[in-house]
């Protein structure tokens, strides 16, 4: 004989919901053991040093000190040096690292001061050729530490001391802001000084007495599409390439 069905069914428990978990306000440093880099505080310092020594030495050659100051080389050479004290500060410390835009714009301007001055400057085929481009004295030094060594010294720190997929795409316009700045200073600084003066225009390509505005925004135009090819390329080298942090420097 089997049990008389019951006329109200009880309410069956809910099936409990697994805990929603909440973001946590402790940040990634605080669980990670921080690790000290000597290896990269120390190659980062030499890196500034070679790039304020290039710097320096430009500064005091014995002209005004105005004009030397207008240079791109030496203003990316400063702004690397200040970006590579600040990385070597926090790698010797276990701080947080410097933000890739940052690092990566000062990496793109002293890229961009070595290849203008190897491709356009001291280069004999090139129309924007300069005669004492590679002149002798502590002007050679000078332009060899800011364009050559320095450049070099921050690739290598790029590739082989910093992680990798700290660059992005969208940081390529903001990066390309300071090229077109140093542009309109240029230009304005050309017209502010009288015609004649040396060294009215700095660079040959933009020398509006010689090459008119046309032709010089025609030379800054294909310039601007160069280096934001060459940000591009940082971009792209930096998503493929080996991550170095794997190891413990």
């Amino acid at each position: 004989m089997t049990a008389p069905i019951p006329r109200e069914i009880p309410d069956l428990p809910a099936v409990p919901r697994p805990p929603r978990l909440l973001p946590s306000p402790v940040p990634a440093s605080a669980v990670l053991t921080p690790v000290r880099r000597p290896l990269a505080a120390g190659f980062r310092l030499l890196t500034a040093l070679l790039a304020l020594t290039g710097a320096a030495l430009e500064l005091t050659l014995g002209g005004p000190v105005l004009r030397s100051m207008s240079s791109f080389a030496v203003q990316s050479s400063i702004v690397l040096a200040l970006v590579t004290l600040a990385s070597a500060r926090r790698a010797w410390s276990a701080g947080r690292p410097v933000s890739g835009a940052v690092t990566g714009a000062a990496l793109l301007y002293a890229l961009v001061a070595g290849l203008v001055h190897h491709s356009l400057l001291a280069n004999a085929a090139s129309p924007f050729a300069l005669a004492d481009a590679d002149g002798t004295g502590r002007h050679t030094v000078a332009v060899h530490l800011m364009c050559t060594a320095a450049p070099a010294a921050a690739a290598l720190d790029w590739l082989l001391l910093t992680g990798r997929g700290r660059l992005h795409l969208r940081q390529t316009a903001t990066w390309l802001l300071y090229p077109l700045a140093y542009l309109g200073f240029s230009l304005a600084r050309g017209e502010l000084l009288l015609p004649g003066t040396e060294d009215r225009y700095l660079y040959p390509f933009l020398d509006v007495d010689q090459h008119g505005y046309r032709g010089v925004l025609g030379n800054a135009l294909l310039l601007g599409l160069a280096v934001h090819a060459l940000a591009v390329l940082l971009v792209a080298l930096d998503h493929i390439r080996p991550d170095p942090l794997r190891r413990r420097w």
